[in-house]
């Protein structure tokens, strides 16, 4: 019976054997191919994913680098324009001074002419008083004179003396 045990135990080792590795080939050729095939695709596919990352990640720090290069020049440029706006400020406010000095030099000049003009209408019209009153006064003293014949006579022979033909 012991042998019989033991060759029923050896059968059923054999069999279960050849079962096992008939089972492992049908494994392979049906299930571990495919399954391996898709655990190779995960992978690969995996690797494609951290490489995509790993270029999503340089392509975004050289964005942004592009970025922090672009705030630097537009940083700069606005400095520059409100440098400049300065600059123009200052230019625009020196020649407002200069322009409102040389208006009012003008007007002031023009004052004066003006007071010069006037003084001399008024130094005119002093004169031409002057004359006036000096013409009357003379015209007043000749009539006195020229009242008497006597007095007429005596001026015309005087006057007859000074001058000489």
């Amino acid at each position: 019976m012991e042998k019989l045990i033991n060759e029923f135990s050896f059968g059923l080792f054999f069999w279960q054997s050849l079962i096992f590795i008939g089972l492992i080939l049908l494994l392979r050729k049906f299930a571990w191919k495919p399954i391996l095939d898709a655990v190779n695709k995960r992978e690969t596919s995996i690797k494609d994913a951290m490489n995509a990352a790993e270029e999503a990640k340089k392509e975004m720090a050289s964005i942004q680098e592009d970025n922090q290069k672009v705030l630097k020049e537009a940083r700069a440029e606005r400095e520059s324009l409100l440098k400049e706006a300065r600059s123009n400020g200052a230019d625009i406010v020196a020649q407002a001074k200069a322009e409102a000095k040389a208006e009012a030099d003008k007007i002031f000049a023009q004052a004066q002419e003006s007071i010069q003009n006037e003084k001399r209408a008024a130094l005119t019209e002093l004169k031409n008083q002057v004359a006036q009153i000096s013409l009357d006064i003379a015209e007043k003293v000749i009539d006195s004179e020229l009242e008497s014949k006597e007095k007429q006579s005596k001026l015309v022979n005087q006057l007859i003396k000074d001058t000489s033909l």
